[in-house]
């Protein structure tokens, strides 16, 4: 199996088999598929302590407003009564005006937050570093994961607008967002490798050969955007180990020099004439008047 390192600009973001046979149009669909699926765990995942905090979202026309301005104006969150959490609630107001504030008790928050991590883990960027491919299966298996929890806490289900629904039922509106910068449809993807980029309609092995043990660092680059920055000859890691190393030799270079002292050789027992002279008795002669 070929192993890409799919990166987005300098940042890590997931290890992908596949094979030199594969098509580029197929990779590259499955490659976005992964990478938007692992952003839409994550914005679940954002999104999810702030219900286990301060409950469903309210309506949009409630919003933002003073608990005044929605007497005054008669509004009613008809979802209220419906999306009661298991066990009971506790009420937290929420102090943006965003979350209805009744929230769940802490038992079904524990089981909100716990399922935020294991997901999370699920195709964290740290799967790279432990050499641990990530798959859309796994993608899907967190996004299972999120859903059980709080169909748990939920089960009435949550309302049309909040944004956990909307995200599970693939209706998100993310216009106007950061988060929408983030997104690269399949249509607008490209895969850059070696400062070239990788063209549909031909196989991986076109560029590569056929060596089905190769590794490769490819990025994701949005149609437009032009050639993503070529990778470092050496890695951060690696220049931190070089500094190092030469710290090391420097201190024992210092050390030598220290230790390079010829004062010795003034000695008398570094003489090597020493001992022929002995025995000639020509040691202990002084010179000049006594």
């Amino acid at each position: 199996m070929v192993q890409l390192h799919v990166k987005r600009g300098d940042e890590s973001q997931f290890l992908f088999n596949t094979t030199t046979d594969s098509l580029l149009e197929s990779v590259i669909q499955q490659v976005t598929a992964i990478y938007n699926g692992r952003l839409k765990v994550d914005r679940i995942c954002s999104e999810i302590p702030e219900l286990a905090d301060h409950g469903v979202t309210l309506p949009p026309n409630m919003q933002g407003l003073t608990d005044e301005q929605i007497v005054e104006l008669k509004l009613k969150d008809e979802w209220e009564e419906r999306c009661i959490p298991s066990g009971g609630e506790i009420f937290r107001k929420d102090e943006i005006g965003r979350r209805n504030g009744h929230a769940p008790n802490d038992k079904m928050k524990e089981v909100l937050m716990r399922t935020v991590e294991e997901a999370k883990a699920l195709i964290s960027k740290k799967q790279a570093q432990a050499n641990v491919c990530v798959t859309m299966e796994m993608v899907k298996e967190a996004l299972d994961q999120l859903r059980g929890a709080v169909m748990i806490v939920y089960p009435m289900g949550l309302p049309p607008h909040d944004p956990i629904r909307m995200e599970f039922d693939d209706q998100e509106d993310l216009s106007g967002t950061q988060a929408s910068l983030q997104v690269i449809t399949e249509e607008e993807c490209q895969l850059w490798w070696a400062g070239k980029e990788m063209q549909r309609g031909k196989k991986l092995q076109d560029y590569i050969g056929r060596n089905e043990k190769t590794k490769l660092v490819v990025k994701l680059q949005k149609k437009g955007q032009g050639a993503p920055a070529r990778e470092p000859l050496v890695t951060d890691e690696q220049q931190k180990q070089m500094m190092l190393h030469y710290y090391k030799r420097q201190e024992e270079l210092k050390k030598l020099d220290e230790a390079d002292d010829d004062s010795y050789l003034d000695s008398e027992w570094s003489n090597r004439q020493a001992l022929k002279r002995q025995f000639q008795g020509l040691t202990n002669i002084k010179w000049g008047p006594r």
